[in-house]
Order: structure tokens, then C-alpha cells, then sequence
């Protein structure tokens, strides 16, 4: 797996809660995100990103090599950019927690992600033009999946 030059990797850890997001784009330059069941206690009904939380003794590279697999099946080819660290605090009651977000490539079929189905029963690609879809269920105060892509597609909010 590649990494480019300049790609950061934070050192998790000092009691923090630490969480990593991949944006996976396609040929067409879309965004790859997931619905969140509207069972799942945090953001429930709403679009995501792929990630998850950094496990104990785990490096953020790896929680993101780990994740992408989890819920999509697909392999990491290359960690392309770093979009920076975000901190929010979910409607969990689990406190704050500073996510990694990058832009990756991956190995697998595009057309046919291996979804956690009871977990994200939906997915889609978004680009530019209908980035306004990832707002959907989602307070004012919180669009960081909309910004996290529209970030990375390099566009305004």
C-alpha cells in the first residue's frame, strides 16, 4: 500500500477518543458514502462516511485500512491526501472525538460495496452537484460529512 509524501498520521492517544474517515472517490470524481441505518443510535438516518473508531494500540493508518474493509470489503491501494482532524461530539452521550479524514484509493468493484446491511442499508456516489443530498437529516450545526466531501472534491460548502 502507498502512502503519498506529506500524508500525516497523527499519534493517537492522551485519553482522547479517536476516530478515522475515508473518502473514496470513483473515476467520475464522486464521493463514496454510506446511510446510516435509522436504527443506529448515533446520526441515525443520515449519509456517512466509511470509518470508525481507532481501537486500542491501533495506528490511525491501520484503523483506516481495517475499516474500509469492514464496511465496504474493499482494500486500501493508497492513502492519496490528508484532509485534516475534525473534533465533534455525537448525540451518544460518548463524549468528543477527533477523526482523521483521507483520501484513499481502493481495490474492489466499485459497483458493489459489501455493506454491515443492518448497519447501512444504502450507499451512493455524490458529486459536486448534488452534495447538498449529504445534509439530509442532519442539524445546521452538524455537516461534517458534506464538508469532509466537499473538501475533498475541492469545492465550496
Amino acid at each position: 500500500m502507498a502512502v503519498a509524501p506529506g500524508v500525516a498520521f497523527p499519534e493517537p492517544g492522551g485519553g482522547r477518543t479517536w476516530a478515522v474517515a475515508a473518502v473514496v472517490l470513483n473515476s467520475r470524481g464522486q464521493a463514496f458514502a454510506q446511510r446510516r441505518s435509522a436504527t443506529r443510535r448515533l446520526f441515525p438516518d443520515c449519509w456517512d462516511l466509511v470509518g470508525g473508531h481507532v481501537e486500542e494500540g491501533e495506528t490511525l493508518l491501520d484503523a483506516l485500512v481495517r475499516e474500509v474493509k469492514e464496511e465496504t470489503g474493499w482494500r486500501v491501494r493508497a492513502v492519496t491526501r490528508f484532509l485534516g482532524v475534525i473534533t465533534w461530539e455525537g448525540d451518544d452521550g460518548r463524549g468528543l472525538r477527533h477523526e482523521a479524514d483521507y483520501v484513499v484509493e481502493v481495490d474492489g468493484d466499485l459497483d458493489a460495496p459489501v455493506l454491515e446491511w443492518s448497519k447501512h442499508p444504502a450507499w451512493d456516489w455524490f458529486g459536486p452537484d448534488d452534495l447538498e443530498r449529504l445534509k439530509e437529516n442532519r442539524l445546521p450545526a452538524d455537516q461534517l460529512v458534506h464538508a469532509v466531501i466537499a473538501k475533498a472534491l475541492g469545492v465550496g460548502g
